[in-house]
């Protein structure tokens, strides 16, 4: 298991920030530990397809919404990557370069335009994330169904919260 630092996992010690004992502990140890893993694992996947992780996020955002009614336009992108509009340019420029992206006439607004995978990007994600994504299905079938709900509610619910927890106002500043 990949575990942060100052966190151990189990009942035994406890972690930086909380006393141990408390399955709720465990928990929230064993979800950084989840996280760790997924940031390690996008940091890999991104290695072998010869891009960064801010380029593979956003493919896979460009691949999601291809499937829906809400198609991956430039500012919706830089929202998502919470970057620059310059910053969003250069890298669809790199995506189109390498052969992921294209740019495409928006279906709705004919001025506007839209980024869209290539055959190449979803054979390269298929063939990359195919066999993970059959494993993970087979990993969350191992869950009783009886205990899907609280796992679900659970993961919703520290995900809202990562998505709103803001930065203190201010540090407090080091004494001398």
């Amino acid at each position: 298991m990949v575990e942060s630092a100052g966190e151990t996992s189990g009942s035994s010690g406890g972690s930086y920030w909380y006393d141990g004992g408390d399955s709720a502990v465990d928990l929230l140890s064993a979800l950084r530990g989840f996280r760790a893993a997924d940031h390690e694992l996008r940091r890999r996947m991104s290695a072998g397809m010869e891009m960064n992780t801010t380029d593979l996020s956003a493919l896979r955002y460009v691949i999601a919404h291809e499937l829906g009614e809400d198609p991956a336009t430039p500012q919706a992108l830089a929202r998502n990557l919470g970057i620059s509009g310059a910053s969003t340019s250069k890298l669809l420029d790199r995506l189109t370069e390498s052969g992921h992206l294209e740019r495409v006439p928006h279906p709705r607004d004919g001025r506007s335009r839209i980024a869209v995978a290539t055959d190449h990007a979803h054979t390269q994600v298929r063939e990359r994330l195919g066999g993970m994504h059959e494993r993970m299905l087979e990993i969350a079938h191992l869950v009783p169904p009886s205990a899907r709900p609280a796992a679900i509610e659970f993961l919703r619910a520290m995900a809202r919260h990562l998505e709103t927890e803001a930065p203190p106002e201010e540090l407090t500043a080091r004494e001398v």
